[in-house]
């Protein structure tokens, strides 16, 4: 099901500017029993990408609402909410954009997690490199376009995930994961300040290990620091947790801090 603006619809105008210029943010929810997992946190994150990309005014008690509603359908599923600057005028000028556009929709939860959490993954190095853009770094904006091409490519191989770096060679993520790796009792996530979504999961995570043990690192480094690595973990709020069999050309056997954050995610 979807809703546009509070109404059961699937059609969008074209002079929408999600369409015409990719202009808005969006995020993708787990829903359990009918509940949007972590709510606050998806509402925050669509008021960061709001503000960073100067949206219009939004209400957001109203969209919180939808959100509960349009969840209570489904048992387990996915919400995804995009939100846009709307349509008004021509050209790049968003001035005579007063009312933005909410777009939420619900489907099925992806089946293949589940075997991913208990039996890992591999991931593929991509051949598409993201390009460094640090008044968009972060956020989940509209412009997936270097996404679809990652995933394009990892279609071609018989890996599950992409391994992705930025144009300046450094780790940045996956296609639609955040990555983390652990060298004894130090953990390493990248440095998303230059390109990259900082995923709600990967906040999640972060909070946790402050609070643990463990030395959290937020670095800039290339490929081959996975080559010596213990361990490596991907997430995203939809795994939400996911341990690593082979990244590139190395390979894990550790499940140590998999094993430890999997009871928090």
């Amino acid at each position: 099901m979807m809703l546009i603006n509070g109404m059961a619809q699937n059609q969008l105008s074209a002079t929408d500017r999600g369409l015409q210029f990719g202009d808005g943010c969006f995020t993708t929810a787990r829903v359990i029993n009918g509940e949007v997992c972590w709510l606050p946190m998806h509402i925050q994150r669509l008021q960061q990408g709001a503000e960073r990309l100067l949206l219009p005014t939004i209400d957001w008690a109203r969209l919180q609402h939808e959100m509960t509603e349009l969840a209570r359908q489904a048992q387990q599923g996915v919400l995804k909410v995009i939100l846009t600057r709307g349509s008004g005028g021509r050209g790049y000028s968003g001035v005579a954009c007063e009312q933005p556009t909410r777009v939420l929709s619900i489907s099925g939860y992806p089946a293949h997690y589940s075997s991913w959490r208990e039996e890992g993954i591999t991931l593929a190095l991509s051949p598409v490199a993201l390009a460094r853009n640090p008044l968009l770094a972060g956020i989940k904006h509209l412009n997936r376009l270097e996404q679809v091409l990652i995933r394009a490519h990892l279609e071609q191989t018989a890996a599950d995930e992409a391994l992705v770096l930025d144009t300046a060679g450094q780790l940045v993520e996956c296609c639609a994961a955040n990555l983390f790796w652990r060298k004894g009792e130090a953990v390493f996530t990248p440095d998303l300040s230059q390109s990259g979504v900082a995923g709600i999961m990967r906040r999640r995570i972060m909070a946790r290990l402050f609070a643990s043990r463990y030395a959290l690192h937020c670095v800039s480094e290339p490929l081959e620091t996975l080559r010596d690595a213990d361990e490596v973990l991907i997430c995203n709020a939809l795994m939400p947790l996911v341990p690593v069999n082979q990244a590139h050309e190395w390979t894990y056997s550790s499940r140590e801090l998999y094993e430890f954050l999997r009871p928090h995610c």
